[in-house]
């Protein structure tokens, strides 16, 4: 701990530190709650390769919230790319063919539909749904905590200036190779580097092959080939081909698509596959999120995804704080929940891994013994591709956030089974239909929300200690719900249930100290 009265040449609430997919949907989620963020990168721009593909359908229910969804869809695939293709080469034949789960067509257990787009694309999305400012070429080189926040330690990576800057809490979302925490000694668990892993972004005619056939990813013999816009470009992603050095990329990709086209290479970025979860999410007011928290496999595209999830989970527990309607402890809820979540989740992704080398395999397998280039391949997995709809929608909390439920409803499955849709406190709402275009989860924003079918029941002569509203519930959703035609059910800003009663308010009270409880004041 150092003295408050440091020089500084700035201060704000929150300095988030990485303007990736994560860094940059805190700060949108941030603004809408009146938090003033610097947001610093140490890439002179946002990201120009494609990185992820995937933006699954709960991720799509955030971006939904914050009135982006229409703009991400109308710049990604169409929903005919949510299809995954087995081939030996680009130009072969399919040996098998899957689907991601909520993107190829709709599930009703959600109002949104999950996209195939580039990261690339993605990220002026989120840049421009907010108007705080972004620091681009600034790199955190120190950081040093108070009693009352931190002070950050910034340098410009063009001139070597450096700047102070002051904020109550920092949110590092900086990537598998956090430098915030590093500087917080914060160790990993897991595997650690699975791969070294090569990027190729290029230019071919591959139509002839793919056009007819279109997928949000090839998987190859050798790597994965992908498309990258809807009016073109592709990408390829594998293991760094040790002939890389010696051979021409234009060569060599020839070779590792196994097609007869010219190509031509726009960009290469060479990175590591990393497989770890950090033994903390936090260190006083500094919190990790993203794959500075947890750095998962690409299959499956889990990583970005899951780390849209913390900062969700996150930023209205960081402007309770702030505001004065929450303890400063709820944030030790943040590790609770999402530590669990981040450790499954990097389970369900080396098991994705592992059945990607099962079908290989089963190819292998299968061309030993003799059979044709057109055989197909049994997938060794259910048609809810690697069981993510409950990975994705079943996830549920356990913490001081969240109060404990009587009711006699049994506990839901293993999320990373399935899902059923479940109102326990501690779970995602289910989506429900309150009225032509309009769910469950449009009702949820910069404030609790109570859901119950009887509003007059609920009306409580003390002010509530959080941001509140009432939202009626049709009758016909009760028993979905777990109510009954007196109950109602609080939702956490998040979208996940914090409390629920069967039956009426047992004192004009019971609101007030539910709230109370659950941010801790």
């Amino acid at each position: 701990m150092t003295d408050r009265n440091v020089l500084v040449d700035d201060e704000f609430e929150v300095l988030i530190v990485g303007s990736g997919p994560v860094g940059l949907t805190a700060r949108a989620l941030l603004e809408r709650w009146g938090v003033r963020t610097l947001t610093v990168e140490r890439h002179r721009e946002l990201s120009p390769f494609p990185r992820s593909r995937l933006v699954n359908m709960r991720s799509m229910e955030i971006f939904r919230g914050l009135g982006l969804d229409r703009d991400i869809t109308e710049t990604a695939f169409g929903p005919e790319f949510g299809t995954l293709r087995f081939r030996d080469t680009a130009d072969g034949a399919d040996f098998a063919v899957a689907r991601w789960v909520g993107v190829s067509s709709p599930v009703p257990e959600s109002p949104a539909l999950g996209v195939v787009t580039s990261q690339d694309r993605l990220e002026p999305h989120l840049l421009a749904a907010a108007r705080a400012p972004v620091r681009f070429g600034t790199e955190l080189v120190g950081l040093t905590e108070q009693v009352d926040g931190v002070v950050a330690l910034l340098a410009d990576r063009a001139s070597g200036a450096t700047t102070r800057v002051r904020a109550r809490l920092l949110l590092a979302a900086d990537g598998a190779h956090s430098t915030v925490r590093r500087l917080l000694d914060i160790g990993t668990t897991g595997p650690g580097a699975l791969a070294d892993m090569t990027t190729v972004v290029f230019d071919a005619d591959l139509d002839r092959w793919c056009a007819g056939r279109p997928a949000g990813v090839y998987f190859l013999a050798n790597g994965s080939l992908i498309p990258l816009y809807p009016e073109g470009g592709w990408a390829w992603i594998g293991p760094h081909p040790e002939a890389a050095g010696r051979t021409a990329w234009p060569e060599l990709l020839g070779g590792l698509l196994g097609a007869e086209a010219p190509v031509e290479v726009a960009r290469v970025q060479r990175w590591e596959m990393n497989a770890f979860v950090a033994d903390r999410f936090g260190h006083g007011r500094v919190l990790l999120a993203g794959d500075a928290a947890h750095a998962l496999p690409v299959t499956g595209g889990l990583g970005m995804n899951t780390g849209i999830a913390d900062v969700h989970n996150l930023c209205w527990k960081l402007a309770g704080v702030l505001r004065g309607w929450a303890a400063p402890e709820l944030l030790d809820s943040y590790g609770t929940e999402r530590h669990p979540v981040a450790r499954r989740t990097l389970r369900q992704a080396v098991a994705n891994a592992e059945l990607m080398f099962q079908v290989q395999a089963r190819r292998r397998k299968q061309l030993r013994s003799g059979a044709g280039p057109t055989a197909r391949v049994e997938l060794p997995w259910s048609e809810r591709y690697f069981a993510q709809l409950g990975l994705l929608l079943g996830v549920a909390y356990d913490s001081g956030a969240v109060l404990p439920d009587r009711s006699a409803e049994p506990e839901p499955p293993d999320p990373a089974v399935d899902y059923v849709p479940t109102a326990r406190p501690g779970h995602r709402m289910p989506h429900l239909w309150l009225a032509p275009g309009r769910s469950t989860l449009d009702t949820f924003g910069a404030w609790f929300t109570l859901l119950t079918p009887d509003p007059g029941a609920w009306r409580s002569p003390t002010a509530p200690s959080a941001p509140l509203r009432v939202e009626p519930l049709p009758a016909q959703h009760t028993g979905a719900c777990g109510i009954g035609p007196h109950g109602a059910v609080l939702v956490r800003p998040d979208g996940h249930v914090a409390a629920r009663w069967a039956a009426g308010p047992a004192g004009p009270g019971v609101l007030h100290e539910a709230l109370t409880a659950v941010t801790g004041t």
